[in-house]
């Protein structure tokens, strides 16, 4: 685990075993985050970004489970704990925003009942108090008139404010890692831009560690510290975010950011990537991106290591794009 770390994974595996087979969702995982660090964790859908996420919290739900790594928490093993353990950690020192906030939410409940509850749940304080600490929470995401909005019921609140409402719930017990599973999907860009701005801000003044699971590159440019590229449950392509868009090495990354519609002339057609995401069922050795790749040849039937590249940059591939810029 680097020093100073937050959270270390090592080598994650996390399989679920069906009747037609093992699904390797999460194949070989590693990476590590500072405190106060953004990670942008991209890829198509199926690519097994968010089963990381569910294996970092450890909701991982039958036919599966992590069978291989490490996850490293404030120097923790999170494997040798148990589900006891693990849960008490959730909502307190580890928390997660998903994409929709209505399925987060209670709606028979009030915003206040679910946020005191949340502080009650893992600290002793009076309710006065936890109150009190809901309302400085939504001030902190931008609700206005925070106090009254704590009798709301989800459902008289717009997207955009729930959304905001389950960020605010995250960060209710100071926790020291934020797992965000494409929490702006669903809204529109204005709001979208204005809880990206809130999020930087929280994670850069708490020392909050944050990992921003989504598809957008353009979100990730403007948000995170680094980047790892994830494709068929391994991650292809990491290192600063900077780096990795300006000149990326793996050609599924370059791939990408071709896909872009701002790097698309108008009336010109968008840049796609040919072929389809192979299914992970029983997927065999070999580069999983071989198929659609315009750089392979037979060295890709065998499976590329983790090349490390520089500090911090590694790359999955036999022919990376050396130097070349996007």
């Amino acid at each position: 685990m680097s020093a100073g770390s937050n959270l270390s994974v090592e080598g994650l595996r996390t399989h679920f075993f069906t009747k037609a087979g093992v699904v390797k969702a999460v194949d070989d995982v590693s990476f590590s985050l500072a405190p106060g660090e953004v990670m942008g964790l991209v890829g198509e859908s199926g690519s097994g970004k968010s089963v990381t996420g569910f294996s970092l919290l450890g909701l991982v739900d039958a036919p599966g489970k992590v069978v291989g790594g490490r996850i490293l928490f404030k120097g923790q093993d999170l494997a040798a704990m148990s589900d006891e353990q693990r849960r008490r950690m959730r909502g307190s020192r580890m928390a997660a925003i998903f994409q929709d906030p209505l399925m987060t939410l209670n709606p028979v409940l009030r915003i206040e009942t679910q946020m005191v509850e949340t502080i009650l749940a893992h600290q002793a304080l009076p309710r006065a108090e936890a109150r009190k600490r809901s309302i400085a929470a939504l001030e902190r995401v931008g609700i206005p008139a925070a106090e009254e909005r704590l009798s709301a019921y989800p459902h008289q609140f717009s997207g955009g404010m729930r959304q905001r409402v389950c960020i605010a719930i995250a960060l209710l017990n100071d926790p020291d890692l934020i797992i965000a599973d494409e929490p702006t999907t669903a809204l529109d860009v204005t709001i979208q831009a204005q809880i990206l701005h809130e999020m930087r801000a929280l994670c850069a003044g708490s020392g909050t560690s944050l990992i921003w699971i989504t598809h957008d590159l353009s979100v990730v440019a403007g948000l995170a510290d680094k980047i790892c590229v994830m494709y068929a449950g391994r991650i292809v392509e990491r290192g600063d975010v900077d780096e990795v868009l300006d000149r990326p090495l793996h050609p599924y990354t370059r791939g990408l950011i071709a896909s872009l519609p701002s790097r698309s002339e108008r009336g010109q057609a968008l840049y796609q990537i040919p072929g389809m995401t192979p299914s992970l069922l029983g997927l065999g050795e070999g580069c999983a991106f071989r198929d659609r790749c315009p750089r392979a040849d037979a060295s890709c039937l065998d499976s590329p290591p983790e090349r490390v590249v520089s500090e911090g940059r590694t790359c999955r591939c036999f022919h990376p794009h050396e130097g070349e810029p996007s």
